[in-house]
């Protein structure tokens, strides 16, 4: 399908309503629209890597991006990037936070 509506394909994540997941790809490119909806959270997420590249533009909200050593306050319309292999984590500084993720290669583990 080359049209995915806005409130078409979204699905919870690791069954949790508060975190939903759209992914939409061909066969080498891949977006994921991440919603968090149960902020702003206490504590970061737990720091992870993947090989993956990944650049991420803030659709909505607030948040704090941590990677390797260094920390940053981003906001609607910032976009943050992440070399494969480097550990990172947010945390959502607001009730409503709206991510768009791209990513190569494919993250097989979102199909």
């Amino acid at each position: 399908m080359e049209v995915i509506k806005n409130n078409e394909g979204f699905e919870a994540v690791n069954s949790n309503p508060s975190l939903m997941r759209k992914v939409v790809h061909l066969d080498h490119l891949m977006v994921t629209i991440m919603e968090f909806l149960n902020g702003p959270m206490e504590t970061p997420d737990p720091p992870h890597k993947h090989v993956h590249e990944q650049i991420t533009y803030v659709a909505a909200g607030s948040l704090k991006f941590f990677i390797e050593d260094r920390e940053y306050l981003l906001n609607e319309g910032d976009v943050f990037k992440v070399q494969s292999n480097l550990n990172h984590s947010i945390q959502t500084l607001t009730e409503y936070v709206k991510l768009v993720d791209s990513f190569t290669p494919l993250r097989e583990e979102f199909l």
